[in-house]
Protein backbone atom coordinates (compact mmCIF):
# COMPACT_ATOMS: atom_id res chain seq x y z
CA UNK A 1 0.00 0.00 0.00
CA UNK A 2 1.50 3.39 -0.93
CA UNK A 3 2.25 5.93 1.78
CA UNK A 4 -0.47 8.31 0.55
CA UNK A 5 -3.06 7.80 -2.15
CA UNK A 6 -5.65 10.49 -2.94
CA UNK A 7 -8.31 9.89 -5.57
CA UNK A 8 -8.86 12.47 -8.30
CA UNK A 9 -11.49 14.95 -7.16
CA UNK A 10 -14.37 15.82 -9.45
CA UNK A 11 -17.14 18.34 -8.94
CA UNK A 12 -19.74 16.83 -6.62
CA UNK A 13 -23.15 15.94 -7.92
CA UNK A 14 -25.89 18.46 -7.28
CA UNK A 15 -28.07 15.73 -5.79
CA UNK A 16 -27.93 14.85 -2.11
CA UNK A 17 -25.70 11.84 -2.69
CA UNK A 18 -21.97 11.18 -2.63
CA UNK A 19 -20.18 8.29 -4.31
CA UNK A 20 -16.93 6.96 -2.85
CA UNK A 21 -14.40 4.31 -3.82
CA UNK A 22 -11.21 3.46 -1.89
CA UNK A 23 -8.03 3.82 -3.98
CA UNK A 24 -7.86 0.09 -4.82
CA UNK A 25 -11.29 0.36 -6.47
CA UNK A 26 -10.77 3.80 -8.00
CA UNK A 27 -11.02 2.69 -11.65
CA UNK A 28 -14.33 0.91 -11.14
CA UNK A 29 -15.59 3.79 -8.98
CA UNK A 30 -14.85 6.25 -11.79
CA UNK A 31 -16.71 4.06 -14.29
CA UNK A 32 -19.74 3.92 -11.98
CA UNK A 33 -19.58 7.69 -11.45
CA UNK A 34 -19.52 8.23 -15.22
CA UNK A 35 -22.58 6.01 -15.55
CA UNK A 36 -24.38 8.12 -12.97
CA UNK A 37 -23.13 11.39 -14.49
CA UNK A 38 -21.82 12.48 -11.11
CA UNK A 39 -18.46 13.08 -9.50
CA UNK A 40 -16.47 10.55 -7.52
CA UNK A 41 -15.92 12.03 -4.08
CA UNK A 42 -12.32 12.33 -2.94
CA UNK A 43 -10.80 10.20 -0.20
CA UNK A 44 -7.40 10.11 1.42
CA UNK A 45 -5.73 6.85 2.43
CA UNK A 46 -2.54 6.97 4.48
CA UNK A 47 -0.40 3.99 5.46
CA UNK A 48 1.40 3.65 8.81
CA UNK A 49 4.02 1.27 10.15
CA UNK A 50 3.05 -2.32 10.87
CA UNK A 51 0.48 -2.48 8.10
CA UNK A 52 -1.97 -0.04 9.70
CA UNK A 53 -3.76 2.68 7.75
CA UNK A 54 -6.48 5.29 7.85
CA UNK A 55 -9.01 6.30 5.21
CA UNK A 56 -11.26 9.36 5.25
CA UNK A 57 -13.51 11.47 3.05
CA UNK A 58 -12.13 14.81 1.88
CA UNK A 59 -15.51 16.50 1.64
CA UNK A 60 -18.55 16.96 3.87
CA UNK A 61 -21.09 14.14 3.95
CA UNK A 62 -23.39 15.60 6.60
CA UNK A 63 -27.01 14.58 5.89
CA UNK A 64 -26.01 13.05 2.55
CA UNK A 65 -26.82 9.64 1.11
CA UNK A 66 -23.46 7.96 0.60
CA UNK A 67 -22.43 4.98 -1.52
CA UNK A 68 -19.12 3.13 -1.27
CA UNK A 69 -18.03 0.94 -4.20
CA UNK A 70 -15.45 -1.59 -3.01
CA UNK A 71 -14.06 -4.73 -4.62
CA UNK A 72 -13.19 -7.42 -2.08
CA UNK A 73 -10.99 -9.83 -4.03
CA UNK A 74 -7.42 -10.47 -2.92
CA UNK A 75 -4.55 -9.38 -5.18
CA UNK A 76 -1.18 -7.62 -5.08
CA UNK A 77 -2.86 -4.46 -3.77
CA UNK A 78 -4.18 -6.24 -0.68
CA UNK A 79 -5.95 -9.28 0.64
CA UNK A 80 -9.72 -9.65 0.77
CA UNK A 81 -9.45 -8.95 4.50
CA UNK A 82 -7.48 -5.73 3.90
CA UNK A 83 -10.12 -4.47 1.48
CA UNK A 84 -12.94 -5.44 3.81
CA UNK A 85 -11.29 -3.34 6.54
CA UNK A 86 -11.01 -0.40 4.13
CA UNK A 87 -14.74 -0.63 3.45
CA UNK A 88 -15.63 -0.92 7.14
CA UNK A 89 -13.36 1.94 8.24
CA UNK A 90 -14.56 4.30 5.52
CA UNK A 91 -18.20 3.47 6.18
CA UNK A 92 -17.81 4.04 9.92
CA UNK A 93 -16.02 7.34 9.29
CA UNK A 94 -18.84 8.50 7.00
CA UNK A 95 -21.39 7.60 9.63
CA UNK A 96 -19.40 9.46 12.30
CA UNK A 97 -19.24 12.47 9.95
CA UNK A 98 -23.03 12.69 9.82
CA UNK A 99 -23.96 10.82 6.65
CA UNK A 100 -27.70 10.24 6.42
CA UNK A 101 -27.28 6.77 4.95
CA UNK A 102 -24.37 4.53 3.98
CA UNK A 103 -24.78 1.92 1.24
CA UNK A 104 -21.99 -0.56 0.44
CA UNK A 105 -21.87 -1.55 -3.24
CA UNK A 106 -19.82 -4.74 -3.37
CA UNK A 107 -19.29 -6.34 -6.80
CA UNK A 108 -17.79 -9.52 -5.34
CA UNK A 109 -18.55 -10.42 -1.72
CA UNK A 110 -15.51 -12.15 -0.25
CA UNK A 111 -15.94 -14.99 2.27
CA UNK A 112 -19.50 -15.69 1.04
CA UNK A 113 -18.76 -19.21 -0.15
CA UNK A 114 -18.55 -20.46 3.44
CA UNK A 115 -22.25 -20.06 4.27
CA UNK A 116 -22.88 -23.19 6.34
CA UNK A 117 -21.12 -25.67 8.58
CA UNK A 118 -19.97 -28.80 6.79
CA UNK A 119 -17.67 -29.96 9.58
CA UNK A 120 -17.65 -29.63 13.35
CA UNK A 121 -16.64 -26.14 14.56
CA UNK A 122 -16.63 -24.72 11.03
CA UNK A 123 -16.89 -20.92 10.75
CA UNK A 124 -19.84 -19.41 8.90
CA UNK A 125 -17.90 -16.52 7.40
CA UNK A 126 -20.77 -15.16 5.30
CA UNK A 127 -22.69 -14.40 8.50
CA UNK A 128 -19.64 -12.93 10.26
CA UNK A 129 -19.02 -10.52 7.38
CA UNK A 130 -22.68 -9.45 7.54
CA UNK A 131 -22.34 -8.77 11.26
CA UNK A 132 -19.24 -6.63 10.71
CA UNK A 133 -20.98 -4.64 7.98
CA UNK A 134 -23.99 -3.98 10.20
CA UNK A 135 -21.82 -3.11 13.22
CA UNK A 136 -20.17 -0.09 11.53
CA UNK A 137 -23.50 1.48 10.63
CA UNK A 138 -23.93 0.49 7.00
CA UNK A 139 -27.67 0.66 6.23
CA UNK A 140 -27.79 -1.17 2.93
CA UNK A 141 -25.65 -3.54 0.86
CA UNK A 142 -25.81 -4.36 -2.83
CA UNK A 143 -23.87 -7.41 -4.01
CA UNK A 144 -23.52 -8.84 -7.51
CA UNK A 145 -24.41 -12.52 -8.08
CA UNK A 146 -23.94 -13.99 -4.62
CA UNK A 147 -22.92 -17.60 -4.24
CA UNK A 148 -26.00 -18.62 -2.26
CA UNK A 149 -28.90 -16.12 -2.44
CA UNK A 150 -30.82 -17.77 0.43
CA UNK A 151 -27.80 -17.63 2.76
CA UNK A 152 -27.17 -14.02 1.71
CA UNK A 153 -30.75 -13.02 2.52
CA UNK A 154 -30.61 -14.74 5.90
CA UNK A 155 -27.20 -13.33 6.90
CA UNK A 156 -28.23 -9.66 6.94
CA UNK A 157 -30.63 -7.75 9.17
CA UNK A 158 -30.31 -4.60 7.03
CA UNK A 159 -31.57 -4.14 3.48
CA UNK A 160 -29.54 -6.40 1.20
CA UNK A 161 -30.05 -6.41 -2.57
CA UNK A 162 -28.79 -9.21 -4.79
CA UNK A 163 -27.90 -7.84 -8.24
CA UNK A 164 -28.11 -10.68 -10.74
CA UNK A 165 -26.18 -10.69 -14.01
CA UNK A 166 -28.95 -12.54 -15.84
CA UNK A 167 -29.88 -9.61 -18.06
CA UNK A 168 -26.24 -8.76 -18.81
CA UNK A 169 -25.48 -12.28 -20.02
CA UNK A 170 -28.82 -12.75 -21.80
CA UNK A 171 -28.32 -9.59 -23.87
CA UNK A 172 -24.75 -10.62 -24.67
CA UNK A 173 -25.62 -14.12 -25.89
CA UNK A 174 -28.85 -13.12 -27.63
CA UNK A 175 -26.77 -10.76 -29.79
CA UNK A 176 -24.36 -13.53 -30.85
CA UNK A 177 -26.92 -15.30 -33.05
CA UNK A 178 -25.72 -18.88 -32.57
CA UNK A 179 -26.60 -21.29 -35.33
CA UNK A 180 -28.81 -24.17 -34.16
CA UNK A 181 -30.61 -24.84 -30.87
CA UNK A 182 -29.37 -23.66 -27.46
CA UNK A 183 -29.19 -25.11 -23.97
CA UNK A 184 -28.34 -23.45 -20.65
CA UNK A 185 -26.67 -25.87 -18.25
CA UNK A 186 -25.74 -25.54 -14.58
CA UNK A 187 -22.58 -27.40 -13.50
CA UNK A 188 -24.28 -28.40 -10.24
CA UNK A 189 -27.68 -28.51 -8.60
CA UNK A 190 -26.92 -25.46 -6.43
CA UNK A 191 -26.80 -23.22 -9.51
CA UNK A 192 -29.94 -24.59 -11.15
CA UNK A 193 -32.11 -21.57 -10.34
CA UNK A 194 -29.47 -19.21 -11.75
CA UNK A 195 -29.35 -21.20 -14.99
CA UNK A 196 -33.15 -21.34 -15.20
CA UNK A 197 -33.36 -17.55 -14.98
CA UNK A 198 -30.86 -17.15 -17.83
CA UNK A 199 -32.73 -19.74 -19.89
CA UNK A 200 -36.03 -17.89 -19.42
CA UNK A 201 -34.44 -14.54 -20.27
CA UNK A 202 -32.88 -15.94 -23.45
CA UNK A 203 -36.15 -17.53 -24.51
CA UNK A 204 -37.91 -14.19 -24.12
CA UNK A 205 -35.31 -12.37 -26.22
CA UNK A 206 -34.90 -15.02 -28.92
CA UNK A 207 -38.56 -16.12 -29.06
CA UNK A 208 -37.45 -19.73 -29.28
CA UNK A 209 -37.16 -22.72 -27.00
CA UNK A 210 -33.94 -23.09 -24.97
CA UNK A 211 -33.21 -26.43 -23.30
CA UNK A 212 -32.20 -26.65 -19.63
CA UNK A 213 -29.70 -29.04 -18.12
CA UNK A 214 -27.91 -29.76 -14.85
CA UNK A 215 -24.78 -31.82 -14.21
CA UNK A 216 -24.37 -34.05 -11.18
CA UNK A 217 -21.75 -32.91 -8.68
CA UNK A 218 -20.63 -34.74 -5.55
CA UNK A 219 -17.92 -33.58 -3.17
CA UNK A 220 -16.19 -35.83 -0.65
CA UNK A 221 -12.91 -35.19 1.18
CA UNK A 222 -12.15 -32.26 -1.11
CA UNK A 223 -12.56 -34.37 -4.26
CA UNK A 224 -15.32 -33.55 -6.76
CA UNK A 225 -16.99 -36.24 -8.85
CA UNK A 226 -20.18 -36.87 -10.80
CA UNK A 227 -20.78 -37.21 -14.51
CA UNK A 228 -24.53 -37.58 -15.02
CA UNK A 229 -26.43 -34.96 -16.99
CA UNK A 230 -30.13 -34.19 -16.69
CA UNK A 231 -31.33 -32.56 -19.92
CA UNK A 232 -30.80 -32.90 -23.66
CA UNK A 233 -27.73 -31.13 -25.08
CA UNK A 234 -27.13 -33.31 -28.16
CA UNK A 235 -26.46 -31.08 -31.16
CA UNK A 236 -26.99 -27.94 -29.09
CA UNK A 237 -24.77 -24.98 -28.28
CA UNK A 238 -24.40 -25.09 -24.49
CA UNK A 239 -24.10 -22.02 -22.30
CA UNK A 240 -22.55 -23.42 -19.12
CA UNK A 241 -23.33 -20.98 -16.31
CA UNK A 242 -21.79 -20.69 -12.84
CA UNK A 243 -21.46 -17.81 -10.38
CA UNK A 244 -17.66 -17.94 -10.26
CA UNK A 245 -14.51 -19.62 -11.49
CA UNK A 246 -11.87 -20.45 -8.89
CA UNK A 247 -9.90 -23.54 -9.90
CA UNK A 248 -11.96 -24.08 -13.04
CA UNK A 249 -12.40 -27.76 -12.20
CA UNK A 250 -16.18 -27.69 -11.74
CA UNK A 251 -16.77 -26.05 -15.12
CA UNK A 252 -14.29 -28.31 -16.91
CA UNK A 253 -15.94 -31.45 -15.50
CA UNK A 254 -19.34 -30.15 -16.62
CA UNK A 255 -18.03 -29.12 -20.05
CA UNK A 256 -16.61 -32.58 -20.69
CA UNK A 257 -19.90 -34.14 -19.58
CA UNK A 258 -21.79 -31.96 -22.07
CA UNK A 259 -19.34 -32.90 -24.84
CA UNK A 260 -19.74 -36.58 -24.00
CA UNK A 261 -23.50 -36.13 -24.38
CA UNK A 262 -23.24 -34.65 -27.86
CA UNK A 263 -23.01 -30.88 -27.28
CA UNK A 264 -22.03 -29.05 -30.47
CA UNK A 265 -20.22 -26.29 -28.54
CA UNK A 266 -19.70 -25.26 -24.93
CA UNK A 267 -19.44 -21.63 -23.84
CA UNK A 268 -18.55 -21.20 -20.16
CA UNK A 269 -19.99 -18.20 -18.32
CA UNK A 270 -19.27 -16.89 -14.82
CA UNK A 271 -19.79 -13.57 -13.11
CA UNK A 272 -16.68 -13.66 -10.89
CA UNK A 273 -13.18 -14.98 -11.48
CA UNK A 274 -11.19 -15.01 -8.21
CA UNK A 275 -8.97 -17.64 -9.83
CA UNK A 276 -6.19 -19.64 -8.24
CA UNK A 277 -2.79 -20.22 -9.85
CA UNK A 278 -3.79 -23.36 -11.72
CA UNK A 279 -7.00 -22.08 -13.28
CA UNK A 280 -5.36 -20.77 -16.45
CA UNK A 281 -4.27 -24.26 -17.51
CA UNK A 282 -7.70 -25.72 -16.73
CA UNK A 283 -9.75 -23.24 -18.77
CA UNK A 284 -7.35 -23.51 -21.71
CA UNK A 285 -8.80 -26.99 -22.28
CA UNK A 286 -10.38 -27.43 -25.75
CA UNK A 287 -13.64 -28.51 -24.10
CA UNK A 288 -14.43 -24.76 -23.91
CA UNK A 289 -15.20 -22.82 -27.07
CA UNK A 290 -15.23 -19.57 -25.12
CA UNK A 291 -15.31 -18.13 -21.60
CA UNK A 292 -17.33 -15.04 -20.68
CA UNK A 293 -16.80 -13.16 -17.42
CA UNK A 294 -17.53 -9.78 -15.89
CA UNK A 295 -14.96 -7.51 -14.28
CA UNK A 296 -16.34 -7.72 -10.73
CA UNK A 297 -12.87 -9.19 -10.12
CA UNK A 298 -10.15 -7.94 -12.50
CA UNK A 299 -9.14 -10.80 -14.78
CA UNK A 300 -5.82 -12.44 -13.89
CA UNK A 301 -3.28 -11.77 -16.68
CA UNK A 302 -2.17 -15.43 -16.92
CA UNK A 303 -5.80 -16.48 -17.16
CA UNK A 304 -6.40 -13.98 -19.96
CA UNK A 305 -3.30 -15.10 -21.86
CA UNK A 306 -4.31 -18.75 -21.64
CA UNK A 307 -7.70 -18.03 -23.23
CA UNK A 308 -6.57 -15.30 -25.67
CA UNK A 309 -9.40 -14.52 -28.11
CA UNK A 310 -11.70 -17.08 -26.49
CA UNK A 311 -12.17 -14.72 -23.51
CA UNK A 312 -14.83 -12.00 -23.29
CA UNK A 313 -15.07 -9.66 -20.27
CA UNK A 314 -18.29 -7.68 -19.81
CA UNK A 315 -18.08 -4.47 -17.73
CA UNK A 316 -20.11 -4.41 -14.52
CA UNK A 317 -20.09 -0.64 -13.96
CA UNK A 318 -23.31 -0.10 -15.92
CA UNK A 319 -25.22 -2.51 -13.69
CA UNK A 320 -23.86 -0.88 -10.52
CA UNK A 321 -24.64 2.62 -11.77
CA UNK A 322 -28.12 1.53 -12.81
CA UNK A 323 -28.81 0.01 -9.39
CA UNK A 324 -27.66 3.15 -7.56
CA UNK A 325 -29.75 5.23 -9.94
CA UNK A 326 -32.81 3.16 -9.07
CA UNK A 327 -32.23 3.84 -5.38
CA UNK A 328 -32.03 7.54 -6.21
CA UNK A 329 -35.46 7.39 -7.83
CA UNK A 330 -34.43 6.92 -11.46
CA UNK A 331 -36.22 3.66 -12.17
CA UNK A 332 -37.20 0.21 -10.94
CA UNK A 333 -34.55 -2.16 -9.61
CA UNK A 334 -36.79 -5.09 -10.48
CA UNK A 335 -37.02 -3.94 -14.10
CA UNK A 336 -33.27 -3.29 -14.24
CA UNK A 337 -32.55 -6.87 -13.18
CA UNK A 338 -35.08 -8.31 -15.66
CA UNK A 339 -37.09 -9.90 -12.83
CA UNK A 340 -40.56 -8.79 -13.95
Amino acid sequence: MPDICITTYMEASRSNMSLFAPPVTHALGMAVANGLDCGLAAVEQRAFGGGEFKIRALESVRLRRTYIVQQLHGDAAGSAGDKLCELLFLAAALRDAGAERVCAVIPYLAFARKDRRTKSRDPVTSRYVAQLIEAVGIDHVMVVEVHNPAAFDNAFRIRADHLTTTRLFAEHFAARHFAGPLAVVSPDLGGAKRAQLLRESLQKRLATSVEFGCVEKRRSGGAVSGQYLAGDVAGRTVILLDDLISSGGTLLRAARTCRANGAAAVHAVATHAPVDSGAAGVVADPAFDSVTLTDTVPVDPAFARALADRLTVLPIAGLLAGAIGCLEGRGSLTALLDLE
